[in-house]
């Protein structure tokens, strides 16, 4: 009988902590990615590469990190402005602050940093909140590279794609609040040290749909994709690397 009872409290007690909501993150507070080797493995790249010369620091998630699957339009478009990229898959704008607070900004002088992110975020946090994260992310760049200039990208589109668990993982609404993100990013455009950059549609069809040839998942670029990223953002870029 003693047996039974604590069979059933054990029962009990994990269903309690199953039906127990998640701690929701905090967006706009430094958090690494625990138990995540390759998480831990960039970051000590990008530690090591902060310690050489660059022009321009592109800072963000896989999208960004993405720029190491087509060297030639990386090479075409940044090579001559000693470009590094610090963008890790799967990042959310905690991970970032986590990752700057951590050395990576530390003592690099690069002319430009680009910044975009945000995108991992909207399945769980507000636009508001997502907002405030990636201005914190703008100011503290400015803290740790005072004579910087930051080209702040809006938040890409992104279309119809499955969660893991096999369902739609909701990406109209994701679409909502990065459109409503894109909104307040472009309030912090002050015409010299911060300028915004929207180029979403540029990776549009017209009817307002994701080519598959452009984003075959619906998130990340293909070449085709960071090509059109590259022409569309080269004009200011230029101007501001000048």
């Amino acid at each position: 009988m003693k047996r039974i009872a604590l069979l059933a409290l054990l029962t009990l007690t994990s269903a309690l902590f199953a039906q127990a909501p998640a701690t929701k993150v905090d967006a706009s507070a430094p958090l690494p990615k625990r138990a995540n080797a390759r998480f831990y493995e960039l970051h000590a790249a990008n530690l090591k590469r902060a310690k050489q010369p660059m022009g321009v620091l592109f800072l963000g998630d896989s999208i960004t990190e993405g720029w190491s699957r087509v060297p030639e339009i990386w090479s075409k478009y940044y090579g001559e402005w000693q470009p590094a990229n610090f963008g890790i898959g799967g990042d959310q704008t905690q991970h970032v602050l986590w990752r700057i607070e951590d050395g990576e900004l530390d003592g690099v002088k690069p002319k430009v940093v680009v910044l975009m992110l945000g995108t991992n975020n909207t399945g769980t946090h507000t636009a508001e909140e997502i907002a405030a994260a990636d201005t914190k992310i703008v100011r503290l760049i400015q803290k740790k590279i005072p004579d910087v200039k930051i080209l702040l990208l809006g938040i890409f589109p992104r279309g119809y794609r499955m969660s893991r668990t096999g369902v739609s993982d909701g990406w109209e609404e994701r679409m909502k609040i990065i459109k409503a993100v894109n909104v307040e990013l472009a309030k912090l455009d002050d015409g010299s040290s911060i300028r915004f950059l929207d180029i979403g549609e540029t990776f549009l069809d017209e009817n307002g749909q994701i080519p598959a040839d452009v984003m075959p998942d619906q998130l990340h670029p293909n070449a085709k994709g960071y090509e059109i990223w590259a022409e569309a953002m080269h004009p200011l870029l230029t101007e501001m690397m000048q």
